[in-house]
């Protein structure tokens, strides 16, 4: 069954399952011990988890799937995409440091 935008067009599934899956394995990969390392049980991290996940798979539908547009990447020159890809690393690169820092530092 294909995934629909809210005009009814069909959509690519691909970039939301890949968003989807990875945020999976990112957040029940550190998650859990990250959380354990600052004071959380196993009991409490893994809810806490799963409701981070929740939160960030609905926001991946809702901007990937219910609100795309596919007359907009027509509309966005290649400059601004490039720019907003180097934004997404720097990002990506203080994220993975900010999951690091309980190791390092206890």
């Amino acid at each position: 069954m294909p995934l629909r935008n809210r005009e009814g067009e069909s959509v690519d599934s691909v970039p939301f399952v890949v968003v989807t899956g990875l945020s999976f394995l990112v957040i029940y990969s550190f998650g859990p011990l990250y959380l354990q390392a600052l004071g959380l049980t196993i009991g409490y991290g893994l809810p806490v988890c799963t409701v981070l996940f929740l939160a960030i798979a609905g926001t991946a539908y809702y901007r990937m799937v219910w609100t795309y547009r596919p007359d907009a990447e027509a509309l966005v020159p290649g400059g601004v995409s490039f720019g907003q890809l180097w934004y997404a690393i720097l990002i990506l690169i203080a994220f993975v440091l900010l999951l690091s820092l309980p190791f390092l530092i206890g």
